[in-house]
């Protein structure tokens, strides 16, 4: 249930405790700690998992007789466990208390979006009518990003005693958040040391196994009791080889209660500016303010965060995209600016995919653009970092320029496992996604939105330049020129959908042609020779040199922009080069059979069939390219390649695709809400709604427990940036062509526009107004239905939307 800034949880139920506790995790962009219980360990129907972001190690594992290597994020040693009974005077001790236990009479858990805090509140009462009522924040601090902090008040009902309680650290943890990896290896800590500190500080260390990162953890905990809360009752200590733990005995009494603070401070070794983990965990728990210090300032920084990133949406739709952006900037925070991290898929919310980086920030970094730049410029600078990893896989395939891999982590090589398991059928398959070779395109993009957004030339000059070219190298080197069709031919990939990697009984990996690859090098190579022209003559001959680039090479990139091969059948842009050939799915039988065929591929397969054979995609692919350009950028395109793109030929193309995807991935409802939204409104919100309660829901089922969606929920955050407004930043100004939801036709936001922090957008039917706070800057340029305008500092102006416009034509 939720209201307002609260998302809140009524009760106890165990068989959805795993998805509270993926869309309860705390988190600050340098770690995040999932919303488990702290009274219970890890197993059955709980997992705790704290993740910091950037901390892999590699394992290897055996899988039908074959050594199989796999880089995992980390879950790091649990700080959370605090766990407590009841001591009843002339009465035997009680048995620990958990959620699970049948002493539990109420439950309630609410999430405070606003102040990033989670408020426990749990009622235990015996055969004998005594109660314990336990109250408990907890917090992962926004402004300190290696603090966190559990407050625990209790409160006796109808007797007197004392009250046990005994917190710790546990470095006795797995990674086994995950069913299906639970047959490979995944103990990644080693070298356990604990250790106790004056003051109440207990602390443990350990580090990963193979990538050697040092981890430390110290907790502080203290008490008090009564009602002048006069004096702390000490905690004493007790190390065990993997875990430390402190123990309290409280006097409690109706009328009073017991208050319980623990102060967790982390480390790891790849934090600049420390010598050891462990002297920085100690000090940082040891130092730390006392609890209502904390709160507050914890509250201030993420307040200050709520401005720079202000969205609002009203209704339930506005509830939801609250928590999204909740969830994101607990993944990217300002902190993670400062950091060598990229985007992870699950967010640093669980195990799923490994924590790796795939092409996310495809999805992720068009909202953070426009509010948190530097944010986006440090995960630009992640890729920039790990450039030369994609040249030298460039270089072992024989090709020139810079191959990213599908799936990266620490170092920047291909991470993308040769072997998935099936879990439906048991079977461990070829894994071939490693071809989705249109990651490259992804990364170009994502550098050019980045400085239109921003007006960031010299990192355009700089990094982006670099990054661009060795991508356009890539693909110019890749494609293959056919006498027959007199076109440019890249052959041997996979596109976005993932359902097809081979035709139809061929051994040999990959498809030919794919069009969302194929025109996403196209646009690549075009930007590509344009930054080329662009660039300053000094700079440009310094990137040659250290590239070692021939300055002709441009005249190829030029030559495959614009003859690389679309292929087409029936009308219709085809996925790849054959696809119209496959066979077509009895769609309606299998929803009879199966009900949900999200995961269409693993049923074929357990039935011993194959998703190659047939026209029916995973997720949107060609669809892709709407939601990447605009409806005239994308006809340039095409233009540019030979091919005439009408709005009656992509409304063509778009419902042929529509009712043939079984939308396997929570970003394909998002990718057809966006071009569905101008092409058929009346069918966008389903999707919309889909992909805003992906995750509120788990609609994968069973899939958001293992880590929530970041792609997706920022993906539903720009819908309304972006999607709703027809936003482009290019030209030094601001693009608009809006064409809302009666859902989402009403919403407020600000934006952070090149030289302007503070610029205001409020949609209002069909009305746009644009506010530009005062300042010393020029005004901000405005784009809209062939109109331009200026709205000086310090003014405001509502601009009338064309019907065409308001309309969604």
């Amino acid at each position: 249930m939720a209201r307002g800034w609260t998302w809140t949880y009524e009760g106890y139920e165990p068989e959805k405790e795993r998805l509270r506790e993926a869309l309860c995790t705390l988190g600050n962009g340098y770690f995040a700690t999932r919303g488990a219980a702290p009274e219970t360990p890890a197993g059955g129907i709980h997992y705790p998992g704290t993740y910091v972001a950037g901390c892999y190690n590699r394992l290897t594992s055996s899988v039908q007789g074959r050594q199989v290597e796999n880089e995992d994020m980390v879950n790091l040693p649990d700080w959370l466990p605090l766990r407590y009974r009841m001591h009843p005077a002339g009465a035997r001790p009680g048995p620990w208390l958990t959620p699970d236990h049948e002493h539990l009479v109420d439950h309630r858990q609410s999430l405070d979006l606003r102040g990033g805090i989670l408020t426990r509140r749990s009622v235990y009462e015996d055969g004998s009518g005594r109660r314990l009522t336990v109250e408990q924040e907890r917090l992962v601090h926004m402004g300190d990003p290696h603090l966190a902090a559990l407050h625990t008040v209790f409160t006796a009902e109808g007797w007197s005693g004392e009250l046990e309680v005994e917190s710790g650290i546990d470095g006795d943890v797995r990674n086994s958040g995950v069913a299906r990896y639970r047959d490979l290896a995944d103990r990644h800590l080693t070298g356990w040391e604990t250790g106790t500190e004056p003051g109440s500080v207990v602390w443990l260390r350990c580090h990963t196994v193979e990538s050697d990162i040092g981890i430390a953890l110290a907790a502080r905990t203290v008490a008090s009791c009564g009602p002048e809360r006069d004096g702390h009752h000490r905690a004493e200590p007790r190390q065990e080889p993997r875990a430390v733990h402190q123990t309290l005995l409280l006097p409690l009494a109706p009328g009073s209660d017991a208050v319980v603070d623990k102060t967790v401070g982390l480390h790891t070794t790849r934090d600049p500016a420390i010598g050891s983990p462990v002297r920085a965990a100690v000090a940082s728990a040891g130092e730390a303010p006392v609890y209502d210090r904390l709160r507050s300032s914890h509250r201030r920084a993420w307040a200050d965060l709520w401005q720079q990133v202000k969205l609002e949406v009203p209704g339930e739709p506005g509830r939801i995209l609250r928590l999204h952006l909740f969830h994101v900037l607990q993944t990217l925070s300002p902190h993670t600016a400062e950091l060598d991290v990229g985007v992870p898929a699950r967010g640093l919310h669980g195990e799923a995919y490994r924590g790796h980086v795939f092409w996310d920030e495809l999805f992720v970094l068009p909202f953070l653009n426009l509010h948190l730049p530097e944010v986006s410029r440090g995960l630009l600078d992640y890729r920039h970092r790990r450039l030369p990893a994609a040249c030298a896989a460039a270089e072992a395939v024989g090709r020139t320029g810079a191959m990213y891999p599908w799936q990266s982590a620490d170092e920047g090589r291909e991470e993308t496992q040769e072997v998935h398991l099936n879990p439906r059928s048991g079977r461990w398959l070829p894994d071939r996604s490693r071809l989705q070779h249109h990651v490259g395109s992804a990364v170009a993009y994502n550098v050019w939105q980045y400085c239109q957004a921003t007006g960031d030339t010299e990192y355009l000059y700089s990094k982006g330049a670099e990054m661009l070219i060795q991508i356009a190298r890539f693909w110019a080197d890749s494609a293959e020129w056919d006498d027959g069709l007199e076109r440019y031919r890249i052959r041997g990939v996979v596109g976005p959908d993932e359902y097809h990697d081979a035709y139809p009984d061929s051994d040999a990996p990959g498809l030919d042609d794919n069009t969302y690859t194929n025109v996403t090098a196209a646009w690549v190579l075009a930007r590509a020779g344009e930054l080329s022209r662009d660039l300053p003559a000094s700079r440009y001959r310094q990137l040659l040199d250290r590239i070692r680039m021939d300055p002709a090479e441009t005249d190829r990139w030029d030559d495959v922009s614009r003859k690389l091969y679309v292929p087409h059948h029936q009308g219709v842009i085809s996925q790849f080069a054959g696809y119209g050939d496959l066979k077509e799915l009895d769609w309606e039988a299998y929803r009879q059979r199966y009900g949900d065929i999200r995961r269409l591929d693993r049923i074929l397969e357990a039935e011993g069939d194959t998703a190659n054979r047939y026209q029916a995609s995973k997720q949107a692919d060609v669809l892709m390219l709407g939601y990447l350009f605009s409806p005239k950028e994308l006809a340039g395109l095409f233009g540019r390649l030979g091919h005439t793109l009408d709005d009656e030929a992509w409304r063509s193309t778009v419902d042929y695709y529509v009712g043939r995807t079984s939308h396997g991935s929570t970003l394909s409802s998002l990718v057809h809400a966006w071009v569905l939204a101008r092409v058929n409104r009346d069918e966008a919100w389903r999707y919309c709604e889909e992909a805003l309660i992906g995750d509120v829901v788990d609609i994968q089922g069973g899939t958001t427990e293992e880590g929530i969606h970041l792609g997706a929920m920022a993906g539903t955050l720009d819908f309304v940036q972006r999607g709703m407004t027809g936003l482009e930043t290019r030209d030094d100004a601001l693009w608009l062509a809006p064409a809302t939801l009666p859902q989402l036709s009403k919403f407020r936001m600000r934006l952070r526009f090149r030289r302007h922090w503070d610029v205001d957008l409020r949609l209002r039917a069909e009305r746009l107004r644009i506010a530009v706070p005062d300042s010393e800057r020029p005004g901000v340029r405005v784009r809209l239905d062939g109109s331009a305008y200026v709205v000086d500092p310090g003014t405001s102006r509502w601009l009338e939307l064309p019907d065409d416009l308001s309309g969604g034509g």
